[in-house]
């Protein structure tokens, strides 16, 4: 590794070889559509997009939430890819910028505790999908499914560590390895659900099934209250794996091809998801007597061999695509951040993988009060990132990055600040978090903007600081001349 950057020393406390800029930004818009696909083809993906007829929106206004949300994600990876690219860097060197080279510590870690959450019930949702294919082939082994420690069971200890295993095996292997899975993954995906979409149909008979899934229809102002809140929870679901885009952009060979490939990966692949989603639970009303929103259910209640092996092997790769993806690789870097030389990128990942086992995700996704905390609390600390990483780059650096300033601890570079934390973007982050909260678990009817409320806070209140910062050492300079005159 180089002791120097365009001349400048850099710090072996703020580097190593997976922080480092990268030289060969070989992804084209393909590599960042088929990211985008791991990230939308999962279990969750699936029950969110059938979950938003439980509001009671008619499924014209369902799709109009969709494209509406779905787009307001693309817009914003757009913005939060583009450091990534145009440097090469990962998302908490990103960060350096406007939390200082070694404040950028707290939104990693921020970020990196949230991944170490999703990458345990992700897991636990693909070891679902793999008992099913274990009683299939192996019914006797139901008896192991009675009795628990910890709150699972014997052979859902035994599918969570097979499939923990299985994601670190692919994990080893480094980003080449990750990108082979998520470049065919996505499409290998497409084509199972094409065909349990087909089967579905087939077996409920198209005329009777009714897309109207919600057992009320609004209309006038509570109509629209409602799109509005699914427009926002469509945005909100994405707002992990957007705010680290940058940790795969930082691949790509440029900015068009990025924004081609979110294109493609957002909104014209979320909305054709969506779609089979929504037929295959639509479907599941005349074919089993009752609505099914759980795919791992759906399929568990097949009469069909093939189709049963074929859709829990589909979402148990589609799960582990979207794990790798969404909740691997961010708390990699992030906490590869914190300290570069004692940590690697795969320790990182592992430091992840092992804080995922110890939360118990199981007794996480089968409480949906705690789910529902957790989730609004997450992305109630989300937003503020978002504000504080986009209006710094785009309104005050003006999109200049000065890459060898990313990696020194000289007290003149313009990202130490002070003691290599902007105290700015800290003042700005922790007002915003509290009225973010404040607006999650007190003022309830706004639990589902929180993101937004977050978001803005703090792009205004770090705006403010720093222009004001920027006002007085232009005042400070000015005085400084004409004491020289």
């Amino acid at each position: 590794m180089d002791k120097e950057i365009k001349g400048v020393t850099i710090s072996p406390r703020l580097i190593n070889d997976d922080l480092a800029p990268e030289k060969e930004q070989k992804w084209g818009w393909y590599s960042i559509f088929a990211f985008w696909m791991s990230d939308v083809h999962s279990v969750g993906g699936y029950v969110f997009a059938a979950s938003l007829f439980a509001l009671g929106l008619a499924s014209w206004q369902v799709f109009v939430c969709l494209i509406l949300g779905i787009s307001i994600v693309q817009y914003f990876a757009n913005l939060m890819g583009k450091p990534g690219q145009k440097a090469g860097v990962p998302f908490p060197v990103v960060c350096r910028m406007s939390f200082g080279v070694l404040g950028a510590n707290i939104p990693a870690v921020i970020r990196g505790l949230i991944a170490v959450v999703w990458y345990g019930i992700q897991t636990f949702l693909a070891s679902s999908a793999f008992i099913v294919l274990i009683l299939y082939f192996a019914p006797e082994y139901g008896r192991y499914t009675e009795g628990s420690f910890l709150g699972l069971s014997p052979l859902g200890w035994f599918g969570f560590v097979f499939m923990w295993i299985t994601q670190a095996m692919v994990f080893m292997f480094g980003m080449g390895a990750i990108r082979k899975l998520i470049d065919w993954s996505g499409p290998a995906i497409y084509l199972a659900m094409t065909l349990l979409t087909v089967w579905m149909v087939y077996k409920a008979g198209w005329q009777n099934i009714d897309f109207n899934l919600s057992e009320s229809s609004l209309t006038g102002w509570d109509a629209f209250t409602q799109m509005a809140v699914a427009t926002a929870l469509v945005a909100g679901y994405f707002a992990g794996p957007t705010l680290n885009f940058s940790d795969f952009s930082r691949y790509c060979s440029s900015y068009k091809a990025l924004k081609f490939g979110n294109f493609l990966g957002l909104p014209i692949n979320f909305v054709l998801f969506s779609l089979f989603s929504v037929i295959i639970v639509a479907a599941s009303m005349p074919v089993f007597g009752e609505i099914i929103t759980d795919p791992i259910e759906t399929v568990h209640r097949l009469d069909n061999g093939l189709v049963i092996i074929l859709g829990a092997f589909t979402f148990i790769l589609a799960t582990i695509g979207i794990n790798i993806v969404a909740n691997f690789v961010a708390p990699a870097f992030d906490f590869s951040n914190v300290s570069p030389q004692k940590i690697s990128f795969k320790t990182g990942g592992f430091i992840a993988a092992v804080g995922s086992v110890l939360i118990t995700p199981w007794n996480l996704f089968n409480n949906p009060e705690v789910i529902h905390y957790t989730v609004d609390v997450l992305a109630a600390v989300i937003g503020p990132l978002y504000g504080i990483i986009i209006i710094d780059y785009f309104k005050i650096r003006k999109q200049e990055i000065d890459i060898s300033a990313l990696y020194t601890e000289d007290k003149t570079s313009r990202y130490w600040y002070q003691g290599g934390v902007n105290k700015h973007a800290i003042y700005a982050l922790i007002p915003s978090t509290v009225a973010a909260l404040f607006s999650s678990f007190i003022v309830v009817e706004l639990a589902n903007f929180s993101l937004f409320i977050g978001g803005i806070l703090a792009a205004a209140s770090y705006w403010f600081l720093m222009s004001y910062e920027w006002q007085l050492n232009v005042k400070k300079r000015n005085h400084v001349s004409l004491n020289e005159m």
